[in-house]
Order: C-alpha cells, then structure tokens, then sequence
C-alpha cells in the first residue's frame, strides 16, 4: 500500500491515506491511452454528415443532348456528379462511429492513467470539496492557493462544486461514475475526495 497526504481546502495536512496499489501504482501502459481515447472521441463523434446522392437530387430526367454528333460528352443526367448542381460522388451519410472496447482494456488504461498521476506527483487528495456557496471565485482561490492551472476534480456527487467551477477555463468537475482516461490526461492536475478515492479503489480493486 502507498501511503499520501490528505489536505483540506486550506491545504492544510489533516491526515493520510492509504491507496491500493493496483490501482495507483500500477505500471504506466501508455499504449492503452491511444486505444481508450480514439475509443472515446470515437464514441462522441455526432456522425450527422450527409451529401445528397444522385437519387437524392431534384432534376429532370431527360437525356441533355443527342448522343451523337455535338463533339461534347455523353451526357445522360442532369443530376451527375460532375455538374454543377448535382450530385456528390460517394459522398459520407450519417453513421454511428462508436465501436466496442474490452471492458479489461478500459479498465487497465483508467489505472494506469491514475498511476500516471501518482509518478507524476499530480494527484492530490482532499479531505472534501464542501463549499458554503456556490461561487466561482471559491474555486479560483482554492487553485491559487494549490498552484493549478489545469485541474480535474473528481467527488461524489457535489453539485454546488460543480456549479462553482463550470465557468473556469480548464477546469472540470466529475462524479466518480464518470471519471475517464481522456479527461485524466486533458488535465494536469488530477484532485480526488476521500469518498472518490474509495469509491474508485471499490470500482477498479481486483
């Protein structure tokens, strides 16, 4: 088990904790990040795009021009690709871009994400992320007094917290249900309660 400090908003020391070492010090696969993160984006691609084909297109349907004797090229449709206005050759229709990834291979790049963060020295434990209000400069003043820039806070769900630190520029705020690779490694700074460090221990621990 590797023991780290616990720290309240004031950062001030309030204790320690003991962290799992399959889940925070586990070798840094930094292959399955690639894996996991086309996996994600891929899933999030809205795959709305569409071209119209030449049965989509509106045009008559009669032949331009005799066949033979113009000297220009046999043309049969209005509608076809190489005429302006008509149809686009092959073009993309909507489609769904996700695909299925073994859950073993989501699960292993989330711990080494997280034992990512540990080697790194950026992971920082708080004993809670209780606000009396929710006001943004609440927020502000709790990075400035850490020294983050790019942060991602990860609690059960906290809702006022989470309405403080919406409006700040790389700042995110997530339940642990939806702490994930991609957002691990958009940020710099990964900060965990004490329930998130229990609940994801209980999520990921074989």
């Amino acid at each position: 088990m590797g023991k780290m400090d616990v720290f309240n908003m004031e950062q001030a020391k309030v204790g320690e904790l003991d962290l799992a070492e399959s889940v925070f010090h586990a070798p840094v696969r930094e292959h399955l990040f690639w894996e996991v993160v086309k996996w994600q984006l891929a899933g999030r691609r809205s795959g709305t795009h569409s071209t119209l084909g030449r049965s989509d297109v509106s045009g008559s349907t009669k032949k331009l021009f005799r066949q033979k004797g113009t000297g220009r090229a046999r043309r049969g449709s209005i509608k076809s690709h190489v005429l302006r206005g008509g149809a686009v050759a092959f073009g993309p229709k909507p489609r769904c871009y996700s695909y299925s990834l073994p859950k073993r291979v989501r699960r292993e790049a989330l711990i080494a994400a997280l034992s990512k963060r540990v080697a790194e020295g950026h992971l920082v434990i708080l004993d809670n992320l209780e606000l009396p209000e929710a006001k943004t400069r609440r927020v502000a003043e709790l990075m400035t007094r850490f020294g983050w820039s790019s942060v991602l806070f990860v609690d059960q769900d906290n809702r006022r917290f989470n309405l403080a630190g919406r409006n700040i520029p790389k700042v995110k705020v997530l339940p642990v249900v939806g702490l994930n690779v991609f957002d691990i490694l958009k940020h710099d700074h990964l900060v965990l309660t004490r329930q998130a460090v229990a609940a994801v221990e209980g999520r990921l621990s074989k």
